[in-house]
This record gives C-alpha cells, structure tokens and sequence, in this order.
C-alpha cells in the first residue's frame, strides 16, 4: 500500500475493486472524466431498467426521494441548502445560465483571470460585442496565481462581474478563490466562481469562498455521469439576476397574464432530465462525502505532487503548473518531441491522459505560449505504481528524442 494510503486512511485497493475501470487501463484523466464506481454504475443501470419495467414518468414519480436528495447532496458537498441547487446536463449549460441572468450595458467591466476556461471566455467576448462591455484581464501575480491586489485596484464602479475559474482545465493552479471572495464582497461585485475542476478533488465551502454563483460537473473528480452539472446560487443574489430561459417548472403562471419565479435556485433549471443521470450524479456526491473529501483532497494532491516532481526529475522533460499551491492536475512537455506524440505514447501502453490546447485558456495561452501540453490528471484510486509507468514512459520519449 502507498504511503499515502496509510496517511490518508483510505482503503485504496478496496475502492479500485469497486472501481471497473482501473482493471483495464492506467487512467490518469480524472480531469476529463473520472472513472464510475461500480455503486454509481449500478444506480444508474437499476434506474434504466426501472423505466423500461414500468415507465419514465412512472419511475420518476417512484424514485422522487431519491431524486431530491441530489439537492441535499450537493448542498452538503459546496454548502448552503438544497434549494440553493440547480441541476443541469453539463456545467457549461451551468455556467451559462448564471452568466446570462445578469444584464450588461455600454461601460460596463467583466473582471477575469487568466486562467479562465476558454468557454466562458467566448461567452465573456460575446457579450462585450453585443452590448458594449469590456472584458478586463487581471494579471497573474508572480506565482501565475490570479493577482488579487491588482483584482482590487482594478474593480470599480463600472464591474459587474468578476468571473474566475478556481482551477483551470490546463494545469494543477489553484487560484485564491476566498481572496478574491473577500474583494467582491467589500465592493458589492458578483461573483460567478466556475469550480468544475474543483468539486470532488478539494474541499469546496461557498460561505468560506464568498462567491454568488458556483458551477460544477459531475464527470470529472466527482467521478459522476456524463451529461451532469449543476448550479449553487447565494440566496441574496436572487432579486439582483434573473433567468433567461423560463418554462413550465421554473416558474408559475398566474392565471391571466403574468408569472412569478419559483423559489430559490431551481428557476434557473429545466423540467426535463435523464433522471438515470441525475441519480448517478448523486450517488458520487454521496460517495465523495462519504469518503471525506478532506481526505481525497490530501492523497489527490500528495499523488499530483508526487508524479510533478519524478517529471521535474527527467532530463529533458519540464512541468509547467503555476501556482502556490497546486492540485492533482499536472502538465508536462517533451523537449523536440510533439505533445500529441507523447500522449500517444502514453495510449500505446495503456495509460489515459489528454491535452490541453491553446483555445481552452485563450488569455493563459496568450500570456505563456506553452500549449499544447500533456495533461496527467491522478485520483485518489490511483497507485504511485500507476503514476511511476506513466513516468517510465514518458522517460523513454525523452530518451529516445535526446
């Protein structure tokens, strides 16, 4: 057993038993999309078969306890309470629909980093055309973290947003999400905190943050379905946005010709999902903490660390993750040799990791230069056994290149 294993008190071998996947393949793209447990496979396939014994609507309508807890689950995990939810099928559509409940205008500032995920970035250069508004780039401090003294001198009475995503999809940043949290606060600015890559790797408190709107995905850490995402909306933030997708179960129609919002965060939701989906979704919420992601936390980023520094460790290889404090995610380049070519290599001998490009973070890519890289992405299920073949092979790129 890893050292960590012992530290962390996590019965590794037991939940890679439980987890199909790790039999056949070495998976070190947590980031892209984490392995299904066999309890959240199994939840997902028992309701499948549950609406082809009695029906969708039916099996709905059998499971809504079940269903609803999702709420709870996810409240638990991020904080606030279950109406504080909503649920989505990605977290882009989660995203999104926060970003588009608030209105912009001629001179109006959105503040991001350059760490930003490079689909809110287009939907931040959308809105600056359509409306009028400036997006505004805070630079890194001299760690690559978000700057938050200059994020402080830069907000002003234009901002109407801060937007910032608290670890990037290309690189083990952590950005200083309370910090800023702290700013956005004392000026009265919303805060939109995009945590997709956070949630289910570290531990995750929206009072402690201090954001207005948080989005997750439950594919990645959270070990979740595809097709997941939900929204957490702060319950004081609600009479200053408003949803611009209205239906049936988002809001009430009042009989002649007027409507009024549901409650809390579900107006911004839909009333059709793949409710298989959903329950998965809330069986790795529930795994997650039932394991404790303070321990997830603890081996996920003892095992990022661990796989940084044998690359650091190659002659010829280099890692490239900013920060002060860094998670499992882990970048590497391959001197001469092309990213693509390392990855493929890394295919050929089982092992899943993927690649971070230069339209994924546009002002990161701008500011650095460095993508395309190889993105090694750990769990907690994970072996440092696992991680020494990948750098074993990686290593022998390397040679073979010099």
């Amino acid at each position: 057993m890893d050292q960590t294993d012992r530290t962390d008190h996590l019965d590794v071998e037991s939940l890679r038993g439980e987890t199909p996947g790790c039999a056949n393949r070495v998976h070190l793209n947590n980031a892209g999309a984490g392995l299904l447990s066999r309890r959240t496979l199994e939840t997902m396939t028992g309701h499948l078969e549950l609406e082809a014994a009695i029906g969708g609507y039916e099996a709905s309508a059998q499971e809504g306890e079940r269903i609803e807890a999702t709420y709870a689950n996810i409240a638990e995990l991020v904080g606030g309470g279950p109406d504080d939810v909503a649920l989505f099928d990605n977290s882009s559509h989660a995203w999104s629909a926060a970003f588009s409940s608030l209105v912009f205008r001629p001179g109006d500032r959105i503040l991001t980093g350059r760490a930003e995920y490079g689909s809110n970035v287009l939907s931040y250069l959308q809105v600056a055309e359509r409306t009028g508004a400036e997006v505004v780039v805070v630079p890194n401090d001299e760690s690559g973290r978000l700057d938050t003294a200059a994020l402080a001198e830069l907000i002003d009475e234009r901002t109407r947003l801060v937007g910032v995503s608290h670890i990037p999809t290309s690189g083990g940043l952590v950005n200083p999400a309370a910090e800023i949290g702290r700013i956005t606060r004392s000026a009265g600015v919303p805060y939109l905190l995009d945590a997709t890559q956070t949630v289910g790797q570290l531990p995750v408190d929206v009072a402690t943050i201090g954001c207005d709107l948080l989005t997750g995905t439950g594919r990645k850490f959270l070990r979740g379905p595809r097709g997941t995402g939900f929204l957490w909306v702060a319950p004081g933030i609600l009479d200053r946005i408003e949803p611009s997708v209205i239906e049936i179960d988002t809001a009430a129609w009042d009989g002649a010709r007027g409507y009024s919002w549901r409650p809390g965060a579900r107006r911004f939701g839909t009333w059709e999902k793949s409710y298989s989906n959903v329950l998965g979704l809330s069986s790795a919420v529930r795994q997650a903490l039932d394991l404790g992601v303070d321990r997830i936390a603890r081996r996920a980023v003892a095992l990022g660390a661990y796989l940084r520094e044998r690359l650091d460790a190659l002659p010829g290889v280099a890692t490239y993750d900013l920060g002060v404090d860094r998670c499992a995610i882990v970048t590497c380049k391959v001197d001469g040799v092309a990213t693509a070519e390392v990855g493929a290599a890394l295919a050929r001998h089982g092992v899943n990791v993927s690649l971070t490009v230069p339209e994924q973070t546009q002002f990161d890519a701008e500011d650095r230069g460095v993508h395309p890289l190889v993105r090694l992405s750990p769990h907690y299920y994970n072996t440092e056994t696992e991680l020494d073949k990948a750098v074993e092979v990686i290593a022998g790129v390397a040679r073979e290149a010099g």
